[in-house]
């Protein structure tokens, strides 16, 4: 499919085995982030957010690109402030979201990802590639410096390559991604799919409770001196040494039986 209907969501939502796949669907566009599409995504992941059947996340790209950043014709059909505001508070609404969801989020990553594409990969949680995909945070190039995809970016890879990437605006390919940090896995393209449900299978396997609370503290205490991250973690471990799947978890490893169905709490 190249094209999407008039009529056809802007995100495409596939529930199996835990796993909600949010696929972007505006594909003769690239998947570029309009307004319209945010909201659709903002939406399901605000819908998500309760299911308890949904353990993991996975967003997607429908068409020949992941996604290629904001939709720029659209932007520059509503010039001024106030709209430009509104589109990056949007934007960022929609990336904290991701970060707070309490449940895990994988990038599936096929050809092109750029600029705020790139920011989607990098704020995901995990992100496996294609050996095909691309990434770029190329607003440079049209004098237009990346700088909310910056704000992923650097806390996802280390300085100096994101640096290089913000300042050249050039693609890089999907080894180098890695070599980065930017994603989690590199496979053949014709084994995306299989390795992103691998990936998706293992999380969904574990208590969501602990999912939840260690995906929060994973990125609270990231933003925390040192001695401020271990006071805060040893709290949170101590409230999940509290919680029935903690105890039930850790009694059927020392009983040496199989792992409990999980309660979620």
């Amino acid at each position: 499919m190249t094209t999407a209907a008039p009529t056809e969501p802007l995100v495409l939502r596939q529930d199996r085995d835990g796993v909600a796949t949010l696929t972007l669907n505006r594909p003769a566009q690239r998947n570029a982030l309009s307004v319209a599409l945010m909201g659709a995504l903002q939406a399901e992941l605000d819908r998500i957010k309760d299911d308890r059947a949904v353990k993991v996340i996975v967003i997607a790209g429908a068409g020949p690109g992941f996604c290629g950043g904001h939709d720029l014709k659209e932007m520059r059909a509503n010039p001024g402030r106030q709209a430009y505001e509104a589109l990056f508070a949007q934007c960022s609404r929609l990336m904290l979201s991701i970060v707070r969801l309490p449940k895990p989020v994988i990038a599936r990553v096929h050809a092109v990802a750029a600029a705020a594409g790139c920011q989607l990969v990098a704020t995901c949680d995990l992100a496996v590639a294609a050996e095909s995909a691309r990434f770029a945070v190329n607003g440079v190039n049209i004098g237009l410096f990346c700088s909310t995809p910056m704000v992923a970016l650097t806390r996802a890879i280390p300085r100096k390559p994101a640096m290089e990437m913000l300042l050249t605006g050039e693609l890089i390919d999907a080894r180098t991604a890695l070599a980065y940090g930017l994603v989690n896995r590199v496979v053949a393209d014709d084994q995306l799919d299989a390795a992103v449900a691998e990936l998706a299978a293992k999380i969904v396997a574990k208590s969501p409770y602990a999912l939840a609370i260690g995906k929060e503290a994973f990125y609270r205490q990231a933003e925390l001196g040192l001695e401020d991250a271990y006071a805060y973690a040893s709290q949170v471990m101590t409230t999940n040494m509290l919680a029935r799947d903690a105890e039930a978890g850790i009694d059927a490893f020392i009983a040496k039986r199989p792992m409990p169905d999980w309660q979620g709490r």
